[in-house]
């Protein structure tokens, strides 16, 4: 009996589909997207190889990290 299940798919190798993108690239591309500079290439290839999860984690890091170092900042030049 075959399971036809598509969530237990074997990868496919067809070359149009990149494999998934790593969680450091994921990074690497939301810390892009925060500055707002991509090229149109680049951001087509994240869109099929990202996961979205990923994205999310990433962008929630990123956005912790920049908040805490603002505040790290502010705490510095205030003498707080």
């Amino acid at each position: 009996m075959q399971n036809h299940d598509p969530r237990h798919a074997p990868p496919s190798n067809d070359p149009a589909t990149p494999p998934r993108a790593g969680f450091l690239a994921t990074l690497r591309a939301v810390l892009w997207s925060f500055v707002g500079i991509r090229r149109r290439h680049d951001y087509e290839h994240d869109s099929r190889s990202l996961d979205p999860r990923a994205v999310v984690l990433a962008g929630l890091l990123a956005g912790l990290a920049f908040v805490l170092t603002l505040v790290a900042v502010v705490r510095l030049i205030v003498g707080g």
